[in-house]
């Protein structure tokens, strides 16, 4: 079975830093070949994709809201996706999803039918 599991969310005050974990596990995600991702939601927000990395690691993408503070990286071995934030800001307080299977590009990160998303994890920003 296809898992996706995050960790590393919490409280934090402004201007600090929280680094986000995720790994994927399942017959179906232990290839490693795949992009991987951040997608965010804020309460009465839309759902926002925040970053993503191809499999080999070549080609990134940030959002403008999030670019110079946030920095992704994959260990494609173990299938581990990390999201170093600093910088946080209180719109920066939202839910964080990994997901994996996902479409990534220099300019964009999109999900698909066959994506798998993690349950979340809450990170807080306090002012």
């Amino acid at each position: 079975q296809e898992q996706v599991v995050e960790s590393g969310g919490g409280l934090v005050q402004a201007g600090g830093s929280l680094r986000l974990s995720c790994t994927a596990s399942g017959s179906g995600l232990s290839s490693g070949d795949y992009s991987m991702g951040w997608f965010r939601q804020a309460p009465g927000k839309e759902r926002e994709g925040i970053s993503c990395i191809n499999s080999s690691g070549a080609t990134t993408y940030y959002a403008d809201s999030v670019k110079g503070r946030f920095s992704i990286a994959r260990v494609k071995s173990n299938n581990t996706l990390y999201l170093q934030m600093n910088g946080l800001q209180s719109e920066d307080t939202a839910m964080y999803y990994c997901v994996a299977r996902v479409g990534c590009a220099a300019f964009y990160v999109y999900p698909g039918p066959n994506t798998r998303w993690g349950q979340g994890t809450q990170v807080t920003v306090s002012s």
